[in-house]
């Protein structure tokens, strides 16, 4: 299982196990930091896009479809929970493989959103806002 360590030391890094992850972290100027480095947002909606793009590769393979052409965007936010605390908030923009119908477009992206480890993770914990891009 890969493993991931971020001290909580200002201007520390985040390194994974096997060393080929190693960020500078920074809070956010909006959170009274001075932004100069990677945010666990943004560290999130890299994993996130990532698992969507390989969700929506795995389900297009099993209806016939190359997705090579395809991309999955996240914008991943921070709001207020409140309870004096934060949530996150997530938009994925999905450019599906080219030549799908607008409703063959939506069923593929539904379909990958069932299927993604991510979406699953955060199902009923999170708001995501599925946008199809064609």
């Amino acid at each position: 299982m890969p493993t991931a360590r971020a001290p909580c030391s200002p201007n520390s890094r985040a390194t994974s196990s096997d060393g080929k992850l190693d960020v500078r972290l920074a809070m956010q100027k909006e959170l009274g930091g001075n932004g100069d480095g990677t945010n666990p947002e943004q560290l999130f909606a890299a994993g996130y896009a990532a698992c969507f793009a390989t969700s929506l590769k795995l389900v297009a393979g099993r209806k016939n479809l190359d997705a090579s052409d395809a991309s999955v965007t996240a914008e991943v936010g921070l709001s207020p929970n409140g309870k004096g605390g934060y949530q996150l908030d997530a938009v994925l923009r999905v450019r599906p493989p080219a030549g799908l119908s607008s409703a063959e477009a939506h069923d593929l992206v539904e379909t990958a959103h069932q299927v993604c480890p991510y979406s699953n993770a955060t199902r009923g914990t999170m708001r995501v806002d599925l946008i199809v891009e064609q």
